[in-house]
């Protein structure tokens, strides 16, 4: 049978310092998988390292800026130098911004698709060379019900989600041949620093669980189970999917209050 346990593989998870990405780093740790935690900030990176650390899996960290490409090339440069493993790919670096359509500039444009897609495609050309010479990967990415879900005034976060989804299953199609599988996860409503503003509050709180039929919102750890699944070599045959997870929101019809 094959087996959900990770021992021997070794993640690197973008965006791993906080939030989503760090429920994720911790779920690969907890299956037995080595960790590289990567993000912009070296301070927020060592204080989440110590609590990746206490699941008994090594942990590295690495300085990255999403938003400068040279900088992902770098650090998988570092990453992957003395030909050290790279099992698994997580992109969950992410960010929203919120207003009106005609509210948003060029200068928004810019920085929201830098963060959420761009910056996510070169990481995942960086880890496809290095796969491809190990004959294997798994690259996961961390989507959003917005590619599903329209809910008011996150047009940009919403256009970049859809094509995050879109280029998940076009890499899942080029990358087939040399056994690279690529997959997305796409969470609902989840609390998080990011939504922290909606969820600490008690009527909006209220109102947007209203329309989730768990009656709560997803919290971090709630990934581990799609994330441990499409890293580990029970996922080898699925490939170009995302797996929603959202507390039923989406089946019960994406109503949005």
């Amino acid at each position: 049978m094959p087996s959900l346990r990770l021992d021997s593989r070794r993640a690197v998870v973008i965006g791993g310092s906080r939030g989503l990405g760090l429920g994720v780093a911790l779920a690969l740790a907890h299956a037995g998988a080595d960790i590289v935690l990567a993000a912009c900030s070296l301070e927020t990176l060592s204080r989440s390292a110590e609590l990746v650390s206490a699941t008994g899996s090594a942990v590295e960290i690495a300085e990255v800026d999403v938003t400068d490409i040279a900088s992902i090339r770098s650090a998988f440069d570092d990453l992957t130098s003395s030909d050290r493993r790279l099992d698994v790919l997580v992109n969950a670096a992410g960010m929203n911004l919120r207003k009106a359509p005609e509210k948003f500039t060029e200068a928004d444009w810019d920085v929201l698709m830098t963060t959420n897609l761009k910056g996510s495609f070169f990481a995942c050309q960086e880890a496809m060379s290095h796969m491809t010479r190990q004959g294997q990967g798994k690259i996961i990415n961390v989507g959003s019900l917005a590619s599903e879900v329209i809910t008011p005034n996150i047009a940009l976060y919403a256009i970049s989600k859809g094509g995050l989804r879109q280029m998940t299953r076009a890499l899942a199609v080029d990358w087939a041949r040399h056994n690279i599988n690529v997959n997305a996860i796409a969470p609902g409503r989840f609390w998080t620093a990011m939504t922290d503003g909606v969820f600490s509050n008690e009527v909006s709180y209220r109102s947007a669980v209203g329309v989730i039929p768990l009656g709560r919102p997803g919290v971090p750890a709630d990934l581990a189970g799609a994330a441990v699944l499409l890293a580990s070599e029970a996922s080898n045959y699925i490939t170009g999917q995302t797996i929603v997870v959202d507390g039923g929101w989406l089946v019960a019809g994406g109503v949005v209050a």
